[in-house]
C-alpha cells in the first residue's frame, strides 16, 4: 500500500517517476478482474499521462510545483473539472452543461502537482452510507471479494481506487460518514475535516450545512498533506504524533457503542487495550447532549430538506430517472416545513453548545466507525434490508458532521480479519490537533496492519 511521502521520496530520489507512477495505477484501473470499471466513471489516461510527462521534466530540472508533483489523485464524480459535465453518478446530469472553472479543491491539488486519475463511482448524488449505485454498478469492498460486499458510500470510488492501488490518494465528500465509512469498509484511511475549513464551492451539494470535503489515503500523515492542500494552507508535512502517555480519549458509550457486531466489539476492544497499554487514559462516558440527535435527523434532516430543495425541479420532470433508493429519502424534506428547518437549526445548536461543554477535557472522542461489518450486496435485495444497514452504516459517523467537528477513520482490524474501522473525533476547527492524536493511534495500532 503505497503512501504519498513514500511516493515523493522514491521521485525526488529518482528512483521513481510520475510517468511510471501513472502507468500503474491505469493499468490497475484496466485489469479486468478489478474493480476499475466500477469504480471508475472516467479515466483521465492520456491526460494522466501527459501531466505525468511534464512533472518528470520539471523535476528534472528542480522546478517541480511541490514534493508531491506527479502522485496521481482519484476525484468523486461531484466535483467540478473545467470543461466537464459533474454528474454526481446520476443519470439525470451526464449530459449537463460543462462546468466552467475547476471547484478550488481541484485546482489547489493542480497547483501542488497532484495528477487526477480519473472519476470516481459514487451513490447517486452522494445520498447512502452503503455506496450501491443500481446505474452504474457498485464497486466491491476488498474484504471477501468474491463474495461481494458494498464499499460503503458514498465515495465508494474513491475508497476502493486507494485501496486497490488506483490512486495513491483520494477526493471525496462527506456529508454524514461518505468519507469515513467506505475507509472504513474497504480498510483504509478517511478524514472529515471541519466543512469551514474547505471551500465547497464547484462541488453539487448534499447538504449546504453538513457537507464537507476530506481525503482518502493509506495513514495519517497523507490524509494530512491532502486536507493542508484543499484548505490552502500551508504545504504540510507528515504531523507530529502527539505524546501518548496521558493522552485523554473517551469512548462514546450511548449510541455509538450500541449493537455492535462481534467482529466490530472484538478489533475495538483489542485497539483499546493497545491504547491504554501505551499510556492513554481510556474512560468510558456518555454524552447527553448526543440526546438532542434524534431531533437534529427527524424527518429527513438537513441532508432532507437541502437536497429537496436542489432537486425538487428534477424529481418534477426526470424522477423517474433517480434510484428509488435515493429518490425516497430527499423527498423526505418535502414533508418538513419552515418551522421544522428552524426548529432543527435550534437542535443542531443546543447539541453543539451542550457537547461542547461535555468534551472539553478530552483530547478526543473514540468510537467504531461503523457498528457493522460491510454487508453482503445479495443482503440488500428488499427496501427494508437496505434502509435498515444503511441507518446503521451512518449512525456513529454522523454525530461528528451535526456537531461540526472533525473526525477521522483508522483500519483497526488485522489482514486476514474483516474491515474494521476506528474512529477518532475532535474539536470544531481543531484538526491539527485530531491529526496528531490520531498519528500517536495509528503508531499503536501499526503491529496489527503488519
Amino acid at each position: 500500500m503505497r503512501t504519498i511521502l513514500e511516493c515523493a521520496r522514491a521521485l525526488e530520489a529518482g528512483e521513481l517517476t510520475a510517468r511510471a507512477l501513472v502507468e500503474d495505477c491505469l493499468a490497475r484501473i484496466a485489469d479486468p478482474n478489478g474493480e476499475g470499471s466500477r469504480a471508475f466513471r472516467k479515466v483521465y489516461a492520456a491526460e494522466a499521462r501527459a501531466m505525468a510527462d511534464a512533472v518528470d521534466m520539471l523535476r528534472g530540472s528542480g522546478r517541480a510545483p511541490s514534493p508531491y508533483a506527479g502522485i496521481p489523485v482519484s476525484l468523486k464524480d461531484l466535483f467540478d473539472v473545467a470543461g466537464e459535465p459533474t454528474p454526481a453518478a446520476s443519470r439525470i446530469l451526464q449530459n449537463a452543461a460543462p462546468a466552467k472553472a475547476h471547484a478550488p479543491v481541484v485546482a489547489r491539488l493542480l497547483a501542488q502537482g497532484f495528477i487526477p486519475i480519473g472519476r470516481t463511482n459514487m451513490s447517486e448524488f452522494a445520498y447512502s452510507g452503503l455506496g450501491t449505485n443500481p446505474h452504474f454498478g457498485t464497486p466491491r469492498s476488498p474484504w471477501q471479494r468474491h463474495v461481494g460486499h458494498v464499499p460503503g458510500g458514498s465515495s465508494s470510488g474513491a475508497a476502493v481506487s486507494v485501496a486497490d492501488g488506483m490512486a495513491v490518494a483520494a477526493l471525496g465528500t462527506d456529508t454524514g460518514g461518505s468519507c469515513r465509512i467506505p475507509a472504513a469498509y474497504s480498510g483504509v484511511t478517511g478524514y472529515k475535516p471541519t466543512a469551514r475549513r474547505v471551500p465547497r464551492e464547484g462541488v453539487l451539494p448534499l447538504s449546504t450545512t453538513l457537507d464537507s470535503i476530506g481525503p482518502f489515503a493509506n495513514s495519517v500523515a497523507c490524509c494530512a498533506i491532502v486536507d493542508a492542500v484543499i484548505a490552502g494552507e500551508p504545504a504540510a508535512a507528515a504531523p507530529q504524533p502527539a505524546a501518548m502517555a496521558g493522552l485523554r480519549l473517551a469512548v462514546v458509550q450511548n449510541v455509538a457503542m450500541e449493537d455492535l457486531e462481534a467482529p466490530v466489539a472484538a478489533a475495538f476492544s483489542r485497539a483499546l487495550t493497545l491504547l491504554s497499554k501505551a499510556g492513554a487514559r481510556v474512560s468510558e462516558r456518555r454524552f447527553e447532549a448526543l440526546g438532542e440527535l434524534p431531533a437534529v435527523t427527524a424527518k429527513g434532516g438537513f441532508s432532507g430538506a437541502e437536497a429537496f430543495a436542489w432537486h425538487r425541479q428534477f424529481l418534477q420532470t426526470c424522477g423517474d430517472l433517480y434510484d428509488p433508493r435515493v429518490r425516497v429519502r430527499i423527498e423526505l424534506g418535502r414533508t418538513q416545513s419552515a418551522a421544522d428547518y428552524v426548529d432543527l437549526c435550534s437542535a443542531r445548536a443546543r447539541l453543539i453548545a451542550r457537547l461542547n461543554a461535555e468534551t472539553a477535557e478530552f483530547d478526543a472522542l473514540l468510537m467504531p466507525t461503523t457498528p457493522i461489518l460491510p454487508p453482503p450486496l445479495a443482503a440488500l435485495e428488499t427496501d427494508e434490508a437496505y434502509f435498515h444497514f444503511n441507518t446503521l452504516s451512518v449512525r456513529n459517523t454522523v454525530i461528528a458532521n451535526v456537531a461540526d467537528r472533525c473526525a477521522i477513520s483508522l483500519p483497526c482490524h488485522k489482514p486476514d480479519e474483516p474491515p474494521v474501522g476506528l474512529m477518532l473525533m475532535g474539536e470544531t476547527m481543531g484538526d491539527a490537533r485530531l491529526f496528531a492524536v490520531a498519528a500517536a493511534v495509528e503508531a499503536v495500532l501499526a503491529p496489527l496492519r503488519s
